[in-house]
Parts: structure tokens; C-alpha cells; sequence
């Protein structure tokens, strides 16, 4: 369903969905997917330098979701109905997004005091 919503390049995922079965599907709707290998016993195998780039992006995705669930109430929702879950999590980003760019602008505030003295 998603895919007739939004226009995606590459399916990013964890070593749980390393099967050829969700590779092939995703290659099949014109994605790229960058899913870490699951060794089964195996040896791991390592991306490419430019997967590995875009892999990354999903981790501080993760970081994200896992400060809401922590921090800012995602984990405790005590409503019903999904316009109501969406309100209570969104009351959640943006205290988050505050936090976030409190912490940038105080550390390209301390970069700038290094660099004038």
C-alpha cells in the first residue's frame, strides 16, 4: 500500500528481513534493498561503501523512534482511534524536535566559539 503513496528508492531493513523472498519483492516494486546480512551460522557480510551510507540513515532513524518510545510518552499511548494515537505521538515530536535542535544549535554555537579564539 505504501508503495502507491510514496515514491521510494531503496527498502532499508535489519538482518531479521535477510531473505531472498523480501529481496526479490522489493526488487520487483523498482527498490534497492539494503537489508544487513543475517550470518545463520555464516559469516557476515559486509555492504558496499555506498549501501553502508544509506544503512546508516535508517539507524539514526531508529534513535529517533527510540527517544519518542523513551522519552516522550510513544511507549505509554492511553487513547483509542487513530486520529487520536497520531495526536499523542505528535504531542511527543515536538518536544522531541525542540530538544534536537537545542542540542544543534548549542553545538555549532561551542564549534563557533573554538574557532574565534
Amino acid at each position: 500500500m505504501s508503495h502507491e503513496r510514496v515514491t521510494n528508492c531503496y527498502d532499508l531493513m535489519d538482518a531479521a528481513y535477510d531473505s531472498e523472498i523480501i529481496k526479490k519483492f522489493s526488487e520487483g516494486l523498482g527498490h534497492v534493498p539494503i537489508i544487513d546480512s543475517n550470518p545463520r551460522g555464516g559469516e557476515k557480510i559486509p555492504f558496499d561503501p555506498t549501501k553502508e551510507v544509506r544503512y546508516r540513515q535508517r539507524s539514526s532513524v531508529e534513535r529517533v523512534f527510540g527517544r519518542l518510545k523513551d522519552e516522550y510518552g510513544g511507549r505509554m499511548i492511553r487513547v483509542r482511534g487513530a486520529e487520536k494515537v497520531m495526536a499523542h505521538l505528535l504531542f511527543g515530536i515536538i518536544p522531541l524536535t525542540v530538544d534536537q535542535l537545542s542540542r544543534f544549535i548549542e553545538y555549532n554555537v561551542l564549534r563557533l566559539h573554538q574557532h574565534c579564539y
